[in-house]
């Protein structure tokens, strides 16, 4: 693309107004240095150098929106505990909007501890409700994003589902039809339990794995001709849009009703897989909402998972280096 092109496509960006609904969380990450195995079983025994802490989740969606220019409003829930208390800190500390968390002290915050050795995965140990929102919260959410709609133009909702309990089946179905009355299209990144609730949107993206799990259906990542067939009855059954189907090293696969299309990845230097499916949701919600072409939003998104996977932990799509590997590419 010339550089000109890629100028217009984040100037569209940065006049978006999205609004993220779903499990946000802490992700805390515990760095150290691996030199010996536990006497007590066969683990190693890590000596922790540094502690951090980063938004996770929907909140993650939040920033890679940020990110990429566009301005993000986020609901969601935590608890009333500290890691709750340090969520609020960590959003204020981010510049990202506060109105739409909601603190329920029947529920735990979301928590993802990692533990980190010589540059490896060693252990998560997760903290959570996992339970739906009770019916009072939830209805007061939806008023919140109702009140949302109503006071500015919203250009995407995105339903970010990490299976804690925030976006329940009636929640969806009352956001999803005001945003069909306002002409607001729809994004949704699903988990198997509510699968089969999300219809009628505009964009439905599972990765490899929630789709089999999700359908049902036993699937090879790279048997595409099965793929497609079970994608295109998918997306005639719930009334998708566009279905975007991530393949991790494989690319990605879309179909739009009137044909399908593979992409294959953009080959870089992995060391995390986390958080690619969070950047990959932000720029094809974007890029559906500003009108894009399939190619061109399959393009961008495959780069800006590749960028977060060169990164150890759960971060944003960097912009300018996301803008400049974007110039390098031929369509």
């Amino acid at each position: 693309m010339n550089g000109k092109e890629v100028n217009q496509i984040f100037e569209k960006f940065s006049q978006m107004r999205a609004v993220i609904i779903g499990d946000a969380m802490v992700d805390i990450y515990l760095w150290g240095k691996v030199e010996r195995v536990s006497p007590e079983a066969p683990i190693p025994i890590v000596s922790i150098t540094n502690r951090e802490s980063r938004l996770g989740g929907a909140a993650n969606v939040s920033l890679n929106l940020q990110s990429l220019g566009a301005t993000p409003v986020l609901f969601s829930v935590v608890g009333d505990d500290d890691k709750g208390r340090k969520f609020k800190k960590m959003i204020a500390k981010n510049h990202l909007s506060e109105q739409g968390i909601f603190v329920d002290p029947h529920r735990i915050t979301t928590v993802k501890s990692r533990i980190i050795g010589k540059g490896q995965h060693i252990a998560r140990v997760d903290e959570e409700s996992t339970e739906f929102i009770r019916p009072e919260l939830e209805q007061t959410i939806v008023e919140g994003i109702r009140k949302e709609l109503d006071s500015h133009r919203v250009d995407v909702i995105i339903f970010v589902d990490y299976d804690k309990g925030v976006i329940t089946p009636s929640l969806f179905e009352e956001v999803n039809r005001m945003a069909h009355e306002k002409g607001i299209p729809t994004a949704v990144d699903p988990k198997k339990r509510n699968f089969n609730c999300y219809k009628n949107v505009d964009l439905f993206k599972p990765n490899f794995k929630e789709f089999v799990d999700g359908t049902g259906l036993r699937l090879e990542k790279d048997d595409l001709d099965s793929l497609r067939d079970a994608a295109h009855a998918l997306k005639e059954k719930q009334n998708f849009k566009l279905i975007f189907i991530t393949l991790s090293e494989l690319g990605v696969f879309l179909s739009n009703g009137l044909k399908e299309q593979y992409y294959p990845a953009v080959i870089r230097h992995i060391a995390d897989v986390s958080g690619a499916g969070d950047s990959v949701i932000s720029v094809a919600s974007l890029a559906m909402a500003a009108g894009l072409s399939p190619k061109i939003m399959a393009m961008i998104s495959n780069i800006a998972g590749g960028l977060v996977c060169e990164n150890l932990g759960v971060v944003p799509v960097n912009k300018e280096q996301l803008m400049r590997v974007m110039k390098s590419q031929k369509l």
